[in-house]
């Protein structure tokens, strides 16, 4: 299922509104960049069962001091994947090339296994994700070179819908022996980069959802939910910078909900479908004390 023009005039507003205050508030936007890294690392590790809370994520990323208990695995992953993130930022006006993901896997996986960082499955190299059972690593190439055109060459389809088919579609040949999920969300947000919009942050607490969009897709070739979590997503993105653009104020949900007097479980359940301009900070909703 595509995107539906009432999404897209809502994005399309969105981004009007995002490009017009952000003028002359560039660093203002890095803060909020920079803020967001830890909770993105958390939430991409989470996914892939990671132990790591997000203040433990937060002290890693400090250097400050960590439980003996953490492994020294944990703590690369974490330190890892926050380069990348921030790599691909400083990066997103390069297109998107198969050197370029082999270098961000390089970095996702140093120091943790050399041996297969950097390069994609090797013959006899084999996985398996739940009962998907990915292609033979002899076709890995030829499809990643295919999925890199495919997108890039694709001027019609509307951009979230491309995004959500690459990502599916890259999940599914699952070119790595490991990393493969933290590679595709920070390609999905190369690739917003690429088009002026801000990264989005996929949730652990979303994974159930998250994780159907495969099934669907394997099962039916449907990007509807992938679509769905990433729209979602991005609205979120959008709402959280405006909201601090415009230099309002930021209240917690709860406290705007008792101000205009309706319940905080609709209120909530309205902030869930972004149909309020609401977004999270470590966990907690929030939004503009000026909404009306």
């Amino acid at each position: 299922m595509a995107t539906s023009k009432l999404i897209k005039d809502r994005i399309r507003t969105l981004k009007q509104e995002y490009d017009h205050l952000r003028i002359g508030k560039e660093s203002l936007l890095k803060i909020i960049d920079e803020a967001e890294i830890a909770e993105s690392v958390y939430n991409s590790n989470a996914i892939e069962n990671s132990t790591l809370t997000l203040p433990e994520t937060e002290k890693i990323l400090l250097e400050m001091e960590v439980s003996h208990n953490i492994s020294l695995r944990e703590v690369f992953e974490a330190k890892n994947l926050a380069r990348v993130m921030e790599y691909v930022k400083s990066k997103s006006q390069e297109e998107l090339t198969e050197e370029k993901i082999l270098l961000l896997h390089r970095m996702l996986i140093e120091n943790i296994d050399e041996d297969i960082s950097g390069r994609f499955r090797n013959e006899h190299e084999y996985v398996r994700v739940g009962t998907h059972i990915a292609p033979a690593p002899e076709h890995i190439k030829r499809m990643i070179e295919e999925a890199l055109i495919t997108y890039s060459s694709d001027q019609e389809t509307y951009f979230v819908d491309k995004i959500a088919n690459f990502h599916l579609y890259f999940e599914t040949i699952h070119p790595f022996n490991d990393g493969n999920g933290r590679i595709g969300r920070v390609i999905i947000n190369y690739q917003l980069y690429r088009l002026g919009f801000p990264g989005i942050i996929i949730r652990d607490k979303e994974k159930k959802l998250y994780y159907r969009s495969f099934e669907e897709y394997r099962n039916n070739k449907t990007t509807g939910t992938a679509v769905k979590v990433i729209t979602l997503a991005l609205t979120e993105a959008l709402h959280k910078r405006i909201a601090y653009l415009k230099g309002d104020g930021i209240v917690n949900l709860t406290e705007y909900a008792n101000r205009i007097g309706k319940p905080v479980s609709a209120i909530l359940n309205a902030a869930k479908r972004q149909t309020i301009p609401a977004f999270r900070e470590k966990g907690v909703w929030k939004i503009g004390a000026e909404t009306s």
